[in-house]
């Protein structure tokens, strides 16, 4: 993509991405206004509903960070928000309301990674904030202006049917709810799905010689959720709340290999299962009420240990600390296994995690222990299953 020249009027030294934020503006967007900049300069130019030209500003995004533009509108106003990154760069904007909430989200609908999203707005002040996709630094175009004005960005062809879904050019169409299709990377990466009623999903692509990578848009071109590596290689979006009926495309990438098969699933997304699946990966200790199995190992006395005959499902276990200390717990794998170990406290707060301490594949988390019950998850952080030997040391304070 070639951008469009700036324009003077529209690009002025208080708009670079290095000006000093007023200090008023420390609550705006619910604290994310607190070291932006006005789109205008100040405030009193960065009404979009009465400018007239577009507002733009070059960003200077340092890596981890989010660059912040700040606008208001005097009255209801249909609006467009875009952002370009030079070279390489690849930004994903979020536009925040005055409270902090986030109205919409977007990545690469602009075309050629840069992002745009059109969108009505009231009366009010807003925040658009900005930041690279992989995290790392870049230098960006921001320019926010009314509909009717010159757009930063080519933007994405429109929807000229069913089979061409906004920002996933020709998509193949899988269906409804509870489908399931094949999409190749390297040939067609782009498939649409269509919800008859709100309804929250969840969309999973399988193959991890392939390492997928999903993304999810809806039919107005807006980046709403992305995802690699959920469970092992592979990927999985959860849309908790509905989405609203109407079309959405999916975008499959492959990290591995763009020309091996990916499956993609798009089902209603399941609280229950959700939770079982937290379980599983071992990202939440489990409730101590029966509903989940846990092993009692009892008091930890000086040593315990437990034969564990472990998959890629963690199991639980808890012990018992009867007064402060030292406790070391190890996972050694019997054989060419690689364990993965966490400790959580009967509150669920994490104490600690591990995967490969030392030189080889075992995993150990030593930790300060008050008085109380404590739960143990180990797995095999792959696919193999085998014997893992779980060991426990309690250590007391000299007297």
């Amino acid at each position: 993509m070639t951008l469009p020249l700036l324009r003077s009027a529209a690009l002025t030294a208080a708009t670079i991405g290095f000006a000093v934020p007023a200090l008023a503006q420390a609550n705006l967007c619910g604290g994310s206004g607190a070291n932006g900049i006005w789109i205008g300069g100040d405030e009193a130019t960065s009404d979009i509903t009465t400018v007239d030209n577009f507002q733009e500003q070059m960003a200077l995004i340092l890596g981890g960070n989010d660059y912040v533009s700040l606008f208001s509108l005097s009255e209801g106003t249909d609006i467009r928000v875009e952002a370009a990154g030079r070279g390489a760069g690849d930004p994903i904007i979020d536009l925040l309301g005055e409270d902090g909430s986030v109205i919409l989200s977007d990545d690469d609908s602009g075309g050629d990674a840069a992002s745009r999203a059109e969108t009505f707005l009231d009366a009010g002040t807003y925040c658009l904030s900005v930041r690279s996709y992989d995290g790392g630094p870049m230098t960006a175009f921001v320019r926010i202006g009314r509909a009717e004005q010159d757009a930063l960005t080519e933007g994405i062809a429109e929807v000229t049917s069913t089979d061409t879904i906004g920002s996933c050019g020709e998509a193949t169409d899988m269906g409804g709810l509870g489908s399931t299709a094949v999409a190749t990377p390297s040939e067609n990466g782009y498939l649409s799905f269509t919800l008859d009623a709100s309804t929250p999903v969840t969309i999973t692509a399988e193959n991890e010689e392939a390492d997928p990578t999903i993304t999810l848009y809806d039919g107005n071109e807006s980046y709403i959720d992305e995802n690699d590596d959920y469970d092992g290689l592979n990927s999985q979006i959860d849309v908790e709340q509905p989405l609203d009926p109407g079309i959405y495309c999916i975008e499959v990438g492959a990290l591995s290999d763009e020309t091996l098969p990916i499956t993609v699933s798009v089902t209603e997304y399941d609280p229950e299962a959700a939770l079982m699946d937290i379980y599983a990966r071992g990202e939440a200790a489990p409730p101590l009420d029966g509903s989940i199995p846990v092993t009692d190992l009892g008091a930890l006395s000086t040593r315990a240990r437990q034969d564990v005959q472990a998959t890629a499902d963690t199991q639980w276990f808890t012990f018992d600390v009867e007064e402060s200390g030292l406790v070391l717990v190890e996972a050694i794998a019997a054989g060419d296994g690689d364990p993965w170990l966490i400790v959580f406290d009967d509150l669920g707060r994490e104490v600690g995690q591990n995967d490969d301490y030392g030189a080889g594949f075992d995993s150990l988390v030593s930790a300060k222990v008050e008085p109380g019950t404590y739960i143990v998850g180990v797995k095999h952080y792959d696919e193999s299953a085998g014997l893992i030997r779980l060991v426990l040391e309690r250590y007391v304070r000299a007297r």
